[in-house]
């Protein structure tokens, strides 16, 4: 009986199957990342459910979500230390395997903690995997063709969160909020099989020790922020509970700069934040990520709570904007491999501003048409930034600062997710409290909402507009000032 051939290293599978082997690679990283975004994206459907399930209060269901961010969040700190000392392959599918594993144990789980528990190994394991992507586009694809591939990775990645909680809200509806944990098991199954024959192993490991102290306390700063973050909402920013944890992730993030300047080899290192270029991109994606998790928040609930929309009238309004976003990112592909990715970046993100601005501009009176119209435009904007993000980043670095720069830019962007969320929800609550929940008192606050929305990409405008543009292939590289 003769067996498949078995993957090996990088250059002998390239030799193997050609030009086509990284579209291939793409491809299977592509499909263990959607498996990923789907138990981030749709288990906030299940949160209800869950409360008449379980018998229990909004705050303790919430910690089902939250524990997955926190998770998801910290898990992607030690990805660039296992990626060096076990490789890509093993790396990926190990996170698939306790990815199916996990969701697995949550479909069967018989007390609310036990979910929550599952939850968590799916962040971990969630978290280890977004920043693969990236990563392995850079060090696959040629500059020239980066911006394409890129497209089509992000295209897959914004795809899912617009299915994701329709497919969720079927299978509860049929089945109970325990199937929703079934959803990404087709998408693991498929990424484990291929991984195992198309992921090539690692020609070298590296045996450098591994930083437990640095991740101590990066770990302990996340948490201790997420943790202050979202008691916002429950007891406010003066609470004891809440300046205690601002006070230990800033001491605990303070102790890890101390910490990384005299370890060789920290699990994160500093020197990356030094570059502009570098420095800069990782605020962009901090305040991106705030302004897109923050923006998938304050719309729906702006036309159902001022508007009087339902929410089917609400979803309707929005899928054109769905359409406009994946169009978008194919063509934003091909231009990011034309123009420079920085300019592409300050582009989309002036967009994504400029539509808060209309629906600013428009409050309480915006009419059904002028919605969708600031939708799409805002939607086009988030497009062009997509691609062009990782790559103005990244492009500029040497091949081994790509595993942590992959890293850093996902941690901030998940990390400003969760604040975006939890700053717009608890500000939209304190100008509701001054102006009243009816109209026209609701309208102004929601106004000021998309106003913040608004200054807070400004800011990453400026941020992108301070990275530098790398040099073209053959052209000298422009030195960095300080």
């Amino acid at each position: 009986m003769r067996t498949l051939p078995r993957p090996d290293t990088l250059e002998s599978m390239s030799q193997r199957y050609g030009s086509r082997y990284k579209w291939l690679v793409l491809l299977v990283v592509g499909m263990g990342m959607v498996a990923g975004v789907l138990s981030t994206s749709s288990f906030n459907v299940a949160v209800p459910a869950l409360t008449r399930y379980f018998g229990l209060g909004q705050d303790q269901v919430q910690w089902s979500v939250t524990g997955f961010m926190a998770a998801m969040t910290v898990a992607m700190l030690p990805t660039p230390w296992l990626l060096e000392r076990f490789g890509f392959r093993r790396v990926f599918l190990l996170s698939l395997v306790i990815l199916t594993a996990a969701s697995v144990a949550g479909f069967l789980a018989p007390t609310f903690p036990l979910v929550v528990a599952a939850r968590i190994l799916q962040g971990l394991a969630a978290g280890v995997l977004q920043p693969m992507g990236p990563l392995a586009l850079m060090r696959l694809f040629p500059p020239a063709s980066q911006g394409r591939a890129m497209g089509v990775m992000s295209f897959s990645i914004a795809f899912t969160p617009a299915i994701a909680p329709a497919l969720a809200g079927f299978l509860l509806d049929r089945f109970g909020w325990s199937s929703i944990f079934l959803l990404n098991l087709p998408f693991c199954a498929v990424a484990i099989v291929t991984a195992f024959y198309l992921l090539p192993l690692p020609s070298s490991r590296a045996s450098k020790p591994f930083d437990w102290f640095g991740l101590g306390l990066l770990s302990l700063a996340t948490m201790a922020l997420v943790e202050a973050v979202t008691s916002l909402q429950h007891r406010g920013l003066l609470a004891p509970w809440t300046l205690c944890q601002f006070s230990v992730a800033i001491a605990a993030m303070l102790l890890y700069i101390r910490h990384a300047k005299h370890k060789p080899a920290p699990i994160i290192g500093l020197g990356l934040l030094r570059q502009r270029t570098f420095a800069m991109g990782s605020i962009v994606a901090f305040v991106y990520g705030f302004g897109v998790y923050a923006s998938v928040y304050l719309i729906p609930v702006f036309l159902q709570n001022a508007l009087a929309y339902s929410a089917s009238s609400a979803g309707m309004a929005l899928l054109p904007s769905g359409i406009a976003l994946v169009v978008t990112l194919l063509v934003a592909g091909r231009l990011a491999d034309h123009f420079p990715p920085k300019w592409l970046t300050a582009v989309g993100l002036a967009a994504f501003g400029l539509s808060f601005l209309l629906f600013a501009w428009w409050g309480g009176h915006i009419s059904y048409a002028e919605l969708i119209g600031a939708t799409i435009f805002g939607r086009i904007g988030l497009g062009l930034v997509m691609p062009a993000l990782s790559l103005a980043t990244m492009q500029h670095l040497q091949p081994h600062e790509l595993s942590q720069s992959s890293v850093i830019s996902s941690y901030a962007r998940q990390l400003g997710g969760v604040m975006g969320v939890a700053i717009v929800a608890v500000f939209l609550e304190w100008r509701e409290s001054v102006y009243g929940r009816m109209a026209p008192g609701i309208y102004t606050a929601y106004v000021q909402g998309f106003l913040l929305l608004s200054a807070v990409f400004l800011v990453a405008f400026l941020a992108a507009y301070r990275m530098e543009t790398p040099a073209r292939p053959g052209e000298p590289q422009k030195p960095v000032t300080h």
